[in-house]
């Protein structure tokens, strides 16, 4: 598939099939890479534009949801990429919103310890917009979109981004860009 046959076959709902695990870029006191357990909703919009709804758990079985992030923004493709054949370099770009909802109290209490200025107290359920400011927990700062350098792939069905680095590295850096595949989407 050409880029206009992609994202037109990309246009609407998708969810995780399963709880997915990631490393972070958080260690163990032994030097291991913490785990990174979610689940995502994804919604692509016509003129490029996305929705993200990320649901992060303490578990890997998503029991226990710690917060929910919804981000919002546009897509810029980039071009092939060589993981498989009509896969595309795709950058995501949070330039609309970036929301922070603390699902359990320690989540929140830990939030109004490291993340407290600028933010009224963090509490369960409650949504803060943490768009265009600083926010230490997930690497934000003041006035700088939010934005990952990544991949899209559509196959079988599903759809693919690029999976985590496993030394925790995000994807802040066209260098730091995914060379493998993560677990799909699937249609919702």
């Amino acid at each position: 598939m050409n880029v206009e046959q992609i994202k037109e076959a990309l246009v609407g709902d998708w969810v995780s099939v399963a709880p997915e695990v990631r490393p972070s870029a958080g260690k163990n006191p032994d030097g291991t890479l913490k785990p990174f357990y979610l689940k995502r909703e994804f919604k692509y919009l016509a003129g490029d534009r996305f929705e993200l709804g990320i649901v992060n758990s303490a578990d890997p079985n998503g029991a226990v949801p710690i917060a929910r992030i919804a981000i919002r923004g546009r897509m810029i493709w980039r071009g092939p990429h060589a993981i498989a054949a009509g896969a595309q370099k795709v950058d995501f770009v949070a330039d609309e919103a970036y929301e922070v909802t603390p699902l359990n109290q320690g989540f929140a209490d830990l939030l109004n310890q490291i993340a407290a200025s600028g933010y009224r107290k963090w509490q369960v359920n409650d949504t803060q917009s943490v768009f265009g400011k600083a926010f230490a927990p997930f690497g934000l700062s003041e006035g700088k979109n939010f934005m990952e350098f990544d991949l899209v792939y559509l196959s079988h069905g599903m759809l693919f981004w690029g999976a985590r680095n496993v030394d925790g590295r995000g994807f802040d850096k066209e260098e730091n860009r995914p060379t493998n595949l993560q677990i799909p989407l699937a249609r919702k």
